[in-house]
């Protein structure tokens, strides 16, 4: 009896033991996708099987990266904000299906029915009619806006589908959801996650926001970035500010603590102890898809993981790999990308925390996880997505070309370039201003402190804006003119399908403002 128990125990111990080759994996990773620093958790049967650290926290300097390192964990924050709900949905407070109005009755959308009608559900589920993106610029890159600003703006933005007929991801709406939150339980998103989510959980090492933390002292990753082609020499950046987008992107935390909230995840909303934070079925509702994705097709290397079905639930992506259900979450932030996944017929968890911006580097080291725990046949997926990598970015160059190549040669803007100096206001975003500098001219966003460039002569009244930060896309600028030849403002669209969707330059509608013309520098 004695040895069928030590067979037992033997047995377990090795089915939860991580990949015997795994730090070869991650060190071959980094290697291949240049990434100075990678963490990564592993969770299995209630149990936390690895949490460690690789590489360094900035790039040229000693400091490692352990189980305790902070990265910005961006849109993972999504899934904190819907637990938070669940919580107040479970106490009576609120419902799913509230509309948004009957705890924000100032809230307003572009359409009159949609802002009576879209509810919690409707945010987290991305499927407001909002574009994709829509509203990003109110907080990334840097800028001076608050949260009240970015609610008033909604009213403002463009519709850019039906009411709930598509997905679109935005992050707009969790900042909504986290306002009804705070106007639902009297507490501030910040407050409530902390005291109803990370202290009953043990996550200490875990904050709210990039604000209070060092890295010249703190343990904290820094992100790097090699610019917004990808292409530049890496090189430490300075972290992105989240406290106004927060319930949508905020938290920064290490390996150590999201394995905890993995397991709350994997064990529904129950504690080690016993602790019901939030209901089975609140659980069931977050897992339960709200909206169907489209499934496309990817690179050849990487067919196996299209999936049979994919839809977003409330604060998590869903679909399939092999005949398991996988429920997931990515986050980016400029210079840091990472991954939490859960396979719940397994109780695994994964988590890959990155201070870089290759998303194939994540994905090759869960992959290669969850085909251990899977028991499938390997498979050499750095390889894969370094392919697919490679082939999305010749791609996208091959059209930026394409795109530049358009260029008519001979023209010259219709108007001295003093004349485009001057004030502009678009409805949502707010103060733009096109500056005279000499002989050349500059765009600025005013609320954007980084968004500063010149602005470069294309054809006709079509310029590109040169932005001097590097991780912000280039674009163009189309200015327009009244039939009597007067300037009226300015449009913008982004060069590049590099570029991240959250630039949303081309919601941008820039109308002069005659009464309040900057004057030359």
């Amino acid at each position: 009896m004695r040895g069928l128990m030590l067979f037992l125990f033997l047995l377990g111990q090795l089915l939860l033991a991580q990949p015997a080759d795994l730090d070869a994996w991650v060190a071959r990773t980094q290697q291949q996708f240049e990434v100075p620093g990678i963490a990564v958790a592993i969770v299995k049967d209630g149990q936390t099987v690895l949490a460690k650290g690789y590489g360094v926290r900035v790039l040229g300097q000693p400091g490692r990266v352990d189980a305790q390192t902070r990265f910005g964990i961006a849109s993972n924050t999504k899934a904190f904000t819907a637990a938070a709900l669940a919580i107040l949905v479970d106490e009576g407070k609120l419902r799913w299906d509230d509309p948004v109005q009957k705890h924000l009755p100032e809230f307003q959308m572009a359409d009159p029915y949609v802002s009576r009608e879209v509810t919690l559900r409707d945010l987290l589920s991305h499927r407001s009619g909002m574009g994709l993106g829509a509203g990003d610029l109110l907080y990334w890159p840097d800028t001076t806006f608050t949260r009240a600003d970015v609610l008033r703006a909604a009213r403002r933005l463009p519709v850019d589908s039906s009411f709930r007929s598509r997905y679109a991801y935005n992050n707009l709406g969790y900042v909504v959801a986290g306002e009804v939150l705070r106007a639902a339980s009297g507490l501030s998103w910040e407050a409530f996650v902390q005291q109803r989510l990370l202290h009953p959980l043990g996550m200490t090492q875990t904050r709210i926001t990039s604000d209070g933390l060092h890295p010249e002292s703190d343990n904290v990753a820094v992100p790097h970035s090699r610019g917004w082609r990808l292409e530049g020499t890496l090189q430490p950046i300075k972290p992105t500010r989240d406290a106004v987008w927060a319930a949508a992107a905020g938290l920064k935390s290490s390996v150590t603590d999201i394995a905890r909230w993995l397991t709350l995840q994997l064990n529904q909303g129950k504690l080690t102890d016993g602790t019901v934070l939030f209901s089975a079925r609140q659980a069931h509702e977050m897992w339960t898809p709200q909206i169907a994705l489209r499934v496309g097709d990817p690179h050849p290397l990487l067919a196996s993981t299209k999936p049979l079905f994919a839809a977003y639930g409330l604060g998590w992506s869903l679909k399939d790999y092999q005949g398991r259900k996988i429920v997931t979450h990515s986050g980016g932030l400029t210079g840091m990308v990472t991954l939490t996944l859960m396979v719940p017929e397994e109780k695994l968890g994964i988590v890959v925390l990155t201070n870089q911006e290759e998303g194939g580097a994540f994905q090759a080291i869960a992959y290669h996880i969850l085909d251990h725990y899977l028991k499938l046949e390997p498979r050499d997926w750095i390889a894969a997505y370094a392919a697919s990598t490679a082939e999305s970015r010749k791609k996208a160059n091959a059209e930026e070309a394409k795109t530049l190549a358009t260029r008519l040669g001979g023209t010259t803007p219709s108007l001295a370039l003093s004349a485009y100096a001057g004030a502009y206001t678009d409805a949502w975003y707010g103060a733009g201003e096109v500056v005279a500098e000499g002989s050349a001219l500059s765009l600025r966003m005013r609320g954007t402190p980084d968004m500063h460039g010149p602005l470069e002569h294309f054809h006709h009244d079509t310029f590109i804006v040169r932005w001097r930060d590097q991780t912000i896309p280039d674009a163009f600028v189309h200015f327009g003119l009244s039939p009597e030849g007067k300037l009226t403002g300015f449009r913008m669209k982004a060069i590049s399908p590099l570029a991240d969707f959250s630039f949303d330059y081309h919601d941008l509608h820039f109308q002069r403002d005659p009464e309040a013309a900057t004057a030359a520098q």
